[in-house]
């Protein structure tokens, strides 16, 4: 940042004196100030050299610069609105000024257009050495060393036994409701607070999704609205062939509980986990719980392979059955062979070496991810319209996202909240919009714990701020900054 007093200068200095300050300052830029301090105008070595061309001494004083109205923003600003002004003025350089006329601040196109995004990759230097080898080994196409050692990795990492890498964690949940015999006509109970990406499979089976409330305590499936659909389903005389249970932004959902019921009526759970790698309950890995559970690697998790996803399970015969329908369902034949169905969903040995050198640090990432928590936490503390996504005493969160619900009593609700720090270049978003809310999933069942739903009120409040593990300090400090700003 630089700084103003290495930059002011008034009229009784000297051109040469104004040249040496330009360069030393090297920010190619002046401000003119009167005695008192009141701002005048900006100078460039380009006013300067004018001067000289036209005949000035470097002795004489800058008495000699014209008065001009140099282009300035007030102390109130957003970033949107300062580019808006330099596009406009073509200049690179803004001071902003206060009541007084003074300068407060010059503001640099090059660090005022810099965007803070919510959750980007954070790549290592061991990715390279396993996609370097793939190469050197001319091993490109879907299957290879890497995609076996990351299975393995994988499942030895989260304590499980068998695991499948596939090319996204939709197709691991589509795979996991397939072994799990869901078919048209069938109905799954699933979260309705998450990604698309939860549900959809349910469609792509040909099955019924029925969605099931959050609780506040986790923000995940409520074992009382579960329990709630469960006892409606059997006096109508039917259940569900499996349930989704999700684990949104890294926490997991209260499981006991969960098990128990779904055990009572004899019916599996496939585990999406797809937010929460890394994260535990109760000392035993997330994903791990259901007869099924899946992970993601998107570009925006918290280890990525660009694209890419784990079916995992205790189970090796449903494992071996996921490898055999990821990779179209080739039958044991020396042509080709196909007695079922199968899919192009097998991950490449490209990006399972990018997998590999991911879960090497997996632990700093957790890491990184909960420290970016735990300092909005503590220096937002004051600000009580703000309340934190909660971590139950039995969990242990990856906070893959920083999400916190604003106060609806607030002068300010959660969707403005995300508008301004969008106009100072901070992407913020919504929760994610419940299953039930979404027109493509009108007119299904819905259960909850009480009259009161408890996704809705999270999804109308709540809001994801930037969380990635790779964010500088003084990113993290900007934005605090601008929360603080906007809500006090």
């Amino acid at each position: 940042m630089i700084s103003i007093n290495e930059i002011l200068i008034t009229r009784q200095a000297t051109l040469k004196e104004a040249l040496s300050k330009l360069e030393t300052a090297g920010t190619g830029i002046l401000l003119l100030v009167k005695e008192t301090g009141i701002f005048e105008r900006t100078i460039t070595d380009g006013d300067l050299r004018r001067l000289i061309l036209a005949g000035h001494q470097l002795d004489e004083t800058l008495n000699i610069l014209p008065k001009i109205h140099s282009t300035i923003i007030k102390k109130e600003y957003s970033r949107r609105e300062v580019l808006s002004v330099m596009n406009a003025a073509v200049i690179n350089h803004l001071p902003v000024i206060d009541d007084a006329g003074k300068v407060i601040e010059l503001l640099e196109r090059k660090e005022i257009d810099q965007q803070i995004l919510l959750s980007t990759p954070h790549m290592g230097s061991a990715e390279r050495e396993y996609v370097d080898e793939a190469f050197e080994t001319n091993w490109i196409a879907p299957l290879g060393p890497n995609v076996d050692a990351f299975e393995k990795e994988l499942a030895q990492k989260v304590d499980i036994k068998h695991a499948a890498a596939l090319i996204s964690g939709t197709a691991a949940i589509h795979l996991g409701l397939r072994l799990l015999g869901v078919s048209q006509g069938d109905k799954v109970f699933c979260s309705t607070l998450t990604f698309a990406a939860s549900a959809n499979p349910i469609i792509y089976q040909g099955a019924e999704p029925v969605f099931i409330d959050s609780d506040r305590e986790t923000w995940n499936m409520s074992p009382t609205a579960l329990a709630n659909a469960f006892a409606v389903a059997s006096r109508e005389g039917w259940k569900p062939k499996a349930v989704v249970v999700v684990n949104l932004y890294g926490q997991s959902a209260d499981m006991d509980p969960i098990i128990d019921i779904c055990d009572q009526y004899n019916v599996p759970i496939l585990e999406d986990a797809a937010e929460s790698l890394g994260a535990h309950y109760k000392s035993k890995h997330s994903g791990t719980f259901g007869k099924l559970g899946a992970f993601s690697f998107n570009g925006n998790k918290i280890i990525t392979t660009s694209g890419g996803g784990m079916l995992v399970s205790d189970d090796e015969e449903l494992i071996n059955k996921a490898r055999f329908l990821s990779t179209q369902a080739r039958d044991p034949a020396p042509h080709y062979e196909h007695s079922e169905i199968g899919y192009n969903y097998r991950m490449s040995n490209i990006l399972a070496g990018v997998g590999r050198g991911q879960l090497q640090v997996l632990e700093e990432r957790v890491k990184a991810r909960r420290s970016v928590f735990d300092t909005y936490v503590k220096e937002l503390s004051d600000i009580y319209s703000i309340e934190w996504m909660p971590q139950p005493e039995w969990s242990y969160s990856n906070r893959w996202l920083t999400t916190a619900t604003i106060s609806p009593n607030a002068k300010i609700g959660s969707k403005e909240l995300i508008k301004k720090l969008s106009e100072d270049f901070i992407e913020a978003r919504p929760v994610w919009k419940p299953m039930h809310l979404q027109p493509v999933f009108a007119g299904t069942r819905y259960f909850t714990a009480q009259n009161t739903s408890i996704a809705d009120e999270l999804f109308e409040n709540g809001i994801c701020f930037p969380s990635g593990s790779n964010m500088t300090t003084q990113q993290l400090e900007r934005i605090i900054n601008a929360v603080r700003k906007i809500l006090k």
